[in-house]
């Protein structure tokens, strides 16, 4: 048994920008550690920025993730993004590609808990990012 406090002893938090679109930090909640029939398991805080995103990816034994700030978004191949809030937590199955990231309208902070491999692939691109299903844009400010 392993009780973590808040995030790894000696861990420190990184940008991250060979697999990801925008600015972005991962900080190491639990580095890569052997978990029986699941292989590696990795746990990170993940910090986008607006627009931020990851790359198209798929993970050997599946992916979760928990929402605890902001808003975002998530998607899989051939299908429509979908809008993430505070509190959501995700079930990618094993060798799905998908992608996430925030919204264009504000940060999106998640603990991403991945099992086995992750394979990066391609870019997601602009097209991919801004047909999203997002929540409407706050009204301007009065002047």
């Amino acid at each position: 048994m392993q009780i973590i406090r808040g995030r790894a002893a000696h861990g420190r938090a990184e940008q991250r920008s060979a697999t990801f679109t925008g600015t972005v930090w991962a900080d190491p909640v639990l580095p890569a550690t052997r978990a029986g029939a699941a292989g590696t398991v990795t746990i990170n805080t993940v910090t986008f920025t607006p627009y931020a995103r990851t790359h198209w990816h798929r993970h050997e034994h599946g992916q979760i993730l928990h929402v605890t700030a902001g808003e975002g978004l998530i998607g899989v191949r051939d299908e429509p993004p979908r809008p993430l809030r505070i509190g959501d937590t995700v079930w990618v199955p094993p060798g799905e590609t998908h992608w996430h990231g925030a919204s264009a309208h504000g940060l999106l902070v998640h603990t991403a808990v991945s099992l086995g491999r992750t394979i990066w692939l391609e870019p997601v691109t602009d097209p991919d990012y801004a047909g999203a299903v997002e929540s409407p844009k706050p009204a301007a400010p009065a002047r």
